[in-house]
């Protein structure tokens, strides 16, 4: 099988995974491309993030045109995100280490988001049962310190996509259902955290961009693959149930971020 087959089916996989459950962009494409093609990690973020960002493109404006996204809270999450993410990308520009300490450093802060990532695909029911007491306790009649939690969730999630390309997926469904676990029922979780993922990882992919972390060969092989792989999975979200999904994510997340941390 040739190699840019290779990556097209790897594209359709991780496409159809972020349609169905928010998470696989940058989770399972990056350690992908780290482990399974070589890449040098910061090439696979930088190419990992303008394939997430046009893929999520694809699915916001699927879930846009079925009404499926809260954008009240896409706002509230962009207000943090954009500017930490801003930041990283700076530091990236203004910090003239060797490529191979870069990638020494992405690939360690990868390992050790993927793991929590994981963490946070199998907690997401008792994070819900957590939300549901803390939101009785803390917000009854007001807003104001859920909205600032939900700014400083996505300043730590844009920090997180900027330098990993990890974070928005699985670190952002598990943010939603802790700060709005009676809101977003299933499809409009997926649905609100892709279009809060869209902006920060264009965002963050133009940035690696600029910084020469992009090979486009391979990017324009993936694509091929995910566009169809969402657009498919959007439609099935609502009837395709999430938690055998998640439990064999989170597994496969452990197993790459064991061998991140082991490269």
């Amino acid at each position: 099988m040739s190699i840019p087959l290779l990556y097209a089916l790897c594209g359709l996989l991780v496409g159809a995974l972020v349609g169905l459950t928010g998470v696989g962009g940058g989770s399972l494409m990056t350690p992908i491309l780290v482990l399974g093609f070589g890449q040098p990690p910061a090439v696979a973020v930088g190419t990992d993030l303008v394939f997430s960002a046009s893929t999520k493109l694809v699915a916001t404006a699927s879930f846009g045109f079925s009404r499926r996204v809260d954008w009240r809270i896409v706002a509230r999450l962009v207000v943090g995100s954009v500017p930490a993410a801003a930041a990283v990308i700076l530091w990236f520009w203004l910090d003239h280490r060797p490529p191979g300490v870069v990638d020494h450093l992405i690939s360690r802060c990868l390992a050790v988001i993927l793991a929590l990532a994981a963490v946070a695909l199998l907690l997401q029911n008792s994070l819900r049962r957590w939300g549901l007491k803390f939101t009785a306790a803390w917000f009854t009649g007001t807003e104001r310190h859920k909205v600032l939690l939900t700014v400083a969730a996505g300043a730590l999630l844009g920090m997180g996509v900027a330098m990993t390309s990890v974070g928005a997926g699985a670190l952002g469904v598990a943010a939603l259902v802790a700060l709005y676990p009676l809101r977003l029922p299933s499809d409009r979780l997926v649905a609100t955290d892709i279009a809060h993922a869209l902006p920060i990882t264009a965002m963050a992919a133009a940035g690696h961009a600029l910084l020469g972390h992009i090979d486009l060969r391979v990017l324009a092989c993936l694509l091929v693959g995910s566009i169809p792989g969402v657009l498919l999975a959007t439609r099935a979200t609502i009837r395709f149930p999430p938690q055998f999904t998640r439990t064999l994510m989170a597994i496969m997340l452990v197993l790459v971020s064991e061998r991140l941390f082991l490269a």
